[in-house]
């Protein structure tokens, strides 16, 4: 949905010569998302790199080999049998070519792992990018559609205006001023609208004509129950 807007904005705006956006890369757009499980693997990485160290420098001591053992497992999910009978089979073989190949398969597994993440990253950060592109090209759109309602309005009351002003020239010079002038205030008070809305004191005078109006709306009612008042008691006295 989110996707869908800038091209709907872009329809509305008329801006068909837009440059398209670059495709945004399947990744997440925000950094936390792959910076802080990156550090949690590598911290898991290292501890558990960390204990293996410390068995081969330890290995005439049975009790640290398994200890360490043990702490290495903790940070690696449980290890399917299938893998565990394997390693069983090549520690009884003890064969220094078969530890030379698997030793050369995890070097390349490691390099693959680690250029994956690299991979993983930029594409992260491509997608941030685009996806701030996408946000501000929305920004756009979307202020474009309000000029261009503002710009509509604004040339409704001027034409509302002009035909206004030529009706009540046409009335003033058959009907009478009586009848045309009003039609001119009406025509300059339609094309001042524009720049009396666009006015920084626009919510003063409303608010001030407003509370003006109502004022004397209650004037006026207040001045109608007094001549009735009056009157009634005119009445009452010629009787």
């Amino acid at each position: 949905m989110r996707y869908a807007l800038p091209v709907v904005l872009l329809t509305l705006a008329g801006c068909s010569s837009t440059p398209e956006l670059p495709v945004q890369p399947p990744a997440p757009t925000k950094a936390d998302a792959v910076t802080t499980l990156g550090k949690d693997l590598d911290k898991t990485d290292h501890r558990v790199g960390a204990a293996l160290v410390a068995i081969e420098r330890n290995a005439d001591k049975p009790k640290v080999v398994v200890a360490e053992s043990r702490l290495a497992q903790s940070y690696l999910p449980p290890v399917p049998e299938n893998d565990v009978a394997f390693s069983m089979a090549r520690a009884a073989k003890g064969s220094e070519i078969d530890y030379a190949k698997q030793m050369a398969f995890g070097r390349q597994l490691a390099t693959a792992v680690n250029k994956a993440w690299e991979r993983l990253e930029a594409d992260q950060s491509e997608a941030k990018r685009v996806s701030d592109l996408k946000d501000k090209r929305i920004a756009e759109l979307t202020q474009e559609v309000v000029r261009v309602k503002k710009e509509a309005s604004n040339n409704a009351w001027t034409w509302i205006a002009g035909g206004l002003a030529v009706a009540g020239a046409l009335a003033t010079s058959f009907l009478g001023p009586k009848i045309g002038l009003p039609l001119l205030l009406c025509g300059m008070l339609c094309g001042a609208v524009p720049f009396i809305y666009d006015s920084e004191y626009f919510a003063i005078t409303a608010g001030t004509t407003i509370a003006a109006s109502c004022g004397l709306g209650l004037w006026w009612l207040y001045d109608r129950v007094k001549d009735s008042v009056n009157e009634n008691e005119k009445t009452e006295d010629q009787n």
